[in-house]
């Protein structure tokens, strides 16, 4: 065995001085930060979760599940922003036969062209070279990369979707989107277990990520966002998926109670916050006798420790749950995660134990506790509101410890230390007694 040393050839390396070309201190009273006009968007869904529109020189990475809608999304804000500015379509996945069937489709045309905007340039292309070279010949101020894990850089000999590429793609076009001023979007993967394929650096590296999210049985989307250095964080789209593409939903609540059965047992409406936005959603709670040793707990929409947490509390109370199979289900396919859901998930399966619905105009919001108390969640002033201008009359709320400003006016707050107040509250008059065993 000899040994054959190749030296590669070593030229100076010419980097770039910061993302902005120039690296110089400077103090920090002297810089100049005026806000910079967003670019803005029709679908107002969309453009509140980024915070109120598009951020120039930005970098937004939009992950979800294979058919969600990505592409259709993008798709429909890139016809938007194409009738203002110059955008540039970039495909690695898909032909341009088959995006452009796509967006015939979404303006409700047929293969006739003339309708589609001028500024709206598509190229498929997977060499990162190459779409640089387009970036500076058609100087487009949005360019969409479909999908990052399809990007590869020539110098680079590991295969697309690698982690080395995934990261080093993503960080040269953020060079360029904070160098030239260009919005980038990106469409990622996810993996089996929901999250964006490829290294965690690569969230780290963009300026704002959006989840979209939704049941492949369900025509609803929410467009997620997780993190935004240009807005508020945790904020959500809701969109419905037509033939026509992604429609808004412009008063999402009124659509997850469209179908509620006004005095059905195991029915309740709680008041979710996401992001700043209040969303009012049915609670299905529904309770069986075991015909096993253990008896089964699923959860469905809600955190399976809370109905765990929350079915140990009504034991405790005396209700007989130890024999009895729950089933717990937010109706639209909606997940939430927060507490304030406690206190109906509760009325929800004591209602369907007792076989007695619950007060039809109620809303109930609060925190369960250990040791049965009702615990205050946070924005109930926003709560209550959004379920007055529904037509709700009454809230079960916990009693707060102090109250700053009154309560909305239209709906009639009734407050309570204990759930088992609460629970006694919210069923309907035949059985107002506390709930016993």
């Amino acid at each position: 065995m000899v040994e054959e040393v190749v030296e590669a050839e070593t030229k100076p390396a010419r980097l770039t001085r910061g993302l902005v070309g120039v690296s110089q201190p400077r103090r920090l009273k002297d810089i100049r930060a005026e806000l910079e006009s967003r670019m803005p968007l029709q679908m107002e869904e969309f453009a509140r979760v980024l915070g109120g529109g598009i951020v120039p020189g930005s970098i937004v990475l939009i992950g979800g599940d294979p058919g969600i809608g990505k592409s259709t999304l993008t798709l429909q804000m890139a016809m938007q922003v194409a009738q203002q500015e110059t955008v540039l379509y970039v495909s690695g996945e898909e032909s341009e036969k088959q995006i452009k069937m796509r967006a015939d489709r979404l303006t409700g045309r047929d293969t006739q062209s003339g309708v589609l905007p001028e500024d709206l340039y598509l190229v498929t292309e997977t060499n990162l070279a190459v779409i640089f070279e387009h970036i500076a010949a058609i100087k487009p101020a949005l360019v969409i990369v479909d999908s990052i894990q399809t990007v590869t850089l020539p110098e680079m000999e590991s295969a697309a979707g690698s982690i080395s590429q995934v990261r080093e793609c993503a960080a040269k076009l953020r060079e360029v989107a904070k160098s030239t001023g260009i919005t980038i979007f990106l469409i990622g993967h996810v993996t089996k277990e929901g999250a964006i394929a490829g290294p965690r650096v690569l969230e780290h590296i963009v300026d704002t990520v959006l989840y979209l999210e939704g049941e492949q049985f369900q025509s609803y989307r929410l467009l997620r966002s997780v993190k935004n250095r240009f807005g508020a964080t945790s904020e959500v789209g809701v969109f419905e998926m037509q033939e026509k593409g992604m429609i808004e939903v412009r008063n999402p609540s009124e659509v997850f109670l469209a179908e509620r059965m006004i005095n059905a047992p195991g029915s309740a409406v709680a008041v979710t916050m996401e992001g700043t936005r209040p969303l009012l959603v049915e609670v299905q709670g529904l309770t069986t006798p075991t015909n096993f040793g253990n008896p089964r707990r699923t959860a469905n929409g809600i955190d399976f420790n809370r109905l765990l947490l929350v079915s140990a509390v009504l034991s405790r109370m005396g209700l007989r749950l130890a024999e009895q199979d729950i089933f717990t289900n937010v109706v639209g396919g909606l997940r939430v995660d927060e507490p304030a859901v406690d206190l109906a998930v509760a009325a929800a399966i004591l209602s369907s134990l007792r076989n007695i619905p619950l007060r039809a105009d109620t809303v109930l919001v609060g925190e369960v506790g250990l040791s049965g108390e009702l615990r205050m969640v946070g924005q109930m002033q926003s709560r209550l509101r959004e379920a007055a201008k529904l037509g709700f009359k009454r809230a079960i709320i916990p009693h707060p410890l102090r109250n700053s400003e009154p309560w909305p006016k239209g709906i009639e707050v009734l407050e309570f230390r204990s759930l088992r107040e609460a629970l006694a509250a919210a069923l309907v008059e035949k059985d107002s007694t506390h709930p016993k065993e």
